[in-house]
């Protein structure tokens, strides 16, 4: 039986300054029951984001001390389940997000989950693709709204983050003191109007400290993908970012030679949006794990 950690506990921002409201072994299975991101404030689609309060918006559950992770530690969060509630809500509203100056009205819609799909306005059926949208450790120093991403993690929205995934970051303060919150049953890349099917959910979660050094972090790897995440305030430094810590990665832990690594990267790495709608905007460039397995490397 994990050790489970209700909704009821949850921070707005990211500190060091945070008390942990649990603490777990590494290896120990620990669940995370969260909000959606609008904190279950928009109840019907009468409600509209005017109605929020906004110091209640993408709570993180958390946060959890990890026992024995040191400042300087690479640790990986694997996800090992996750479900999400009975329904999703979306918004449309003007201003917000890439289209917004193009937005004219207002809009709340309460999408229903059904069989495994989110059923958009009676029309059409999307699979489900749970993935979560804010999940990190607390910074060195200083508060980081849990609505923004940075080298810490936060707010990436970066839809590989799902069941089965291992998310790697940089431990900054004795504990890590992790949180997460902010699922999808579905999103695209993008985040387009600034959320994707926001809704509630539950998480199963195993943390690691990993003798790896020198890992660029945020880091994600899926079955078939290892992936560096980079925030920014503009998509080129975002992107640089992204593609500069994969190069690093290559060359530094898989030893790759750096021109070779670069024709690689070109070959078959993908460079993709996690979302465009931040302040900082997230960038991940994905490279396959089978041709890290011809150079013999593997994370561990």
């Amino acid at each position: 039986m994990s050790k489970v950690i209700t909704k009821d506990k949850v921070f707005y921002a990211f500190s060091p300054d945070l008390k942990p409201v649990a603490e777990v072994d590494q290896g120990e299975l620990f669940t995370l029951e969260t909000h959606d991101c609008f904190e279950g404030q928009l109840k019907s689609e009468k409600d509209l984001v005017t109605s929020l309060d906004w110091g209640h918006v993408n709570p993180a559950t958390g946060p959890v001390f990890i026992r024995g992770a040191k400042p300087g530690d690479i640790l990986s969060f694997e996800i090992v389940d996750l479900e999400v509630g009975s329904s999703s809500t979306m918004v449309a509203v003007p201003k917000e997000g890439a289209l917004g100056n193009m937005i004219t009205d207002m809009e709340t819609t309460v999408l229903k989950h059904e069989a495994g799909a989110v059923v958009f306005k009676n029309k059409i059926r999307i699979p489900f693709k749970p993935m979560i949208g804010v999940i990190g450790v607390a910074p060195k120093s200083g508060s980081v709204p849990t609505g923004t991403p940075g080298a810490h993690g936060g707010n990436m929205d970066c839809t590989l983050i799902g069941k089965g995934a291992r998310v790697y970051f940089t431990v900054n303060v004795e504990g890590a003191l992790f949180g997460c919150g902010d699922f999808h049953a579905v999103m695209g890349d993008g985040e387009i109007v600034v959320c994707g099917a926001e809704t509630l959910g539950i998480v199963t979660i195993k943390a690691q400290v990993t003798g790896l050094k020198g890992l660029p972090t945020p880091l994600v790897e899926t079955d078939k993908v290892v992936a560096t995440i980079f925030s920014a305030p503009t998509l080129d430094e975002a992107s640089q970012g992204a593609i500069e810590a994969m190069a690093k990665l290559l060359t530094d832990l898989a030893k790759i030679p750096f021109n070779d690594a670069g024709m690689l990267m070109s070959l078959v790495g993908e460079l993709k949006f996690c979302q465009v709608v931040d302040p900082e905007k997230t960038v991940r460039f994905e490279f396959p794990k089978w041709v890290l397995a011809e150079y013999g490397f593997r994370l561990p």
